[in-house]
């Protein structure tokens, strides 16, 4: 009798299924309700979509290896053409403008390229 409890209901002999269950059996644990908290309503309800299929996405004519080097052409001559133009008394500083605005070009044309859906025809 410890603790002021009765005593504990011996447990059924191995093999055998008992209709009683001892009070470990009987005690459950309670969950904290999900729902309460606010703006968290669907955590943890995450069932699988059905009939539902990305977007796939054309791709455009640069490889990703491309992009980057582009993207990083973009950037050198952006920088290089202010710093030119502080440094150089003459006007060559406008070449790497242009080159900057050609790269440029060539990247937004391939991002356009790329947010096309893959089976939409091409404007020609």
């Amino acid at each position: 009798m410890a603790g002021g409890r009765g005593p504990e209901p011996s447990a059924p002999p191995p093999g055998r299924d008992s209709p009683e269950t001892t009070k470990s059996e009987a005690r459950t644990v309670e969950k904290p309700d999900r729902s309460s908290r606010i703006g968290r309503t669907g955590d943890g309800n995450a069932g699988v979509p059905r009939k539902t299929f990305g977007m796939q996405q054309g791709s455009g004519f640069l490889t990703p290896r491309q992009r980057r080097l582009a993207w990083l052409g973009f950037l050198l001559a952006a920088v290089q053409a202010p710093v030119a133009a502080k440094l150089v008394s003459d006007d060559s500083w406008l070449f790497s403008l242009c080159v900057a605005l050609m790269v440029a070009t060539v990247i937004i044309a391939d991002d356009a390229g790329r947010r096309r859906p893959a089976g939409a025809p091409s404007s020609d």
